[in-house]
């Protein structure tokens, strides 16, 4: 009975890996070379390495020239509407060289909008917005324009 007990707690703790049974050794199943790890030749393995470090560089000056891009739109909408300039966006155009421009959609965007903005600014486009307003409605803002006015200038002339 007590031989029983003994195997049996014995290979229990062996299989707990608390070290029961020192006179085993374990194997290594796994071996020390990574080209061997991955089932390749130690030549595939170093040309498959090349091959990622590569990709890897594309996909990082892809994303570099994004990003400038991306800062290109910033300073563009920065310098429309006249916001205080970024360092960020400059250090990140400087780094991808400074080839980069704003992508061809953003540029036929900023074109049309800039067709828009001359449109409203010239005389026929102040023309076309005082036709679409009502005569009453300028009618009144004159009138109380002027009566401002004139309240103002009685406050601070006497004579009046």
């Amino acid at each position: 009975m007590a031989f029983l007990m003994k195997s049996m707690l014995s290979n229990q703790v062996k299989n707990l890996g608390l070290g029961g049974g020192g006179d085993e050794s374990k194997e290594e199943s796994s071996p020390s070379d990574p080209a061997a790890a991955a089932g390749m030749t130690r030549e595939e393995y170093e040309e498959y390495q090349k091959q990622m470090v590569e990709e890897k560089m594309e996909r990082d000056a892809a994303f570099a020239q994004k990003k400038a891009e991306r800062a290109c739109l910033r300073v563009h909408l920065r310098e429309k509407y006249r916001l205080p300039k970024s360092e960020l966006d400059e250090n990140q155009i400087q780094m991808a060289g400074d080839d980069v421009g704003l992508p061809e959609d953003l540029q036929k965007m900023v074109a049309e909008d800039q067709v828009e903005e001359e449109d409203k600014d010239s005389i026929l486009g102040q023309l076309q917005n005082i036709q679409n307003m009502d005569m009453d409605t300028i009618k009144e803002k004159a009138q109380a324009t002027f009566t401002e006015m004139k309240q103002a200038a009685e406050q601070k002339c006497s004579v009046m």
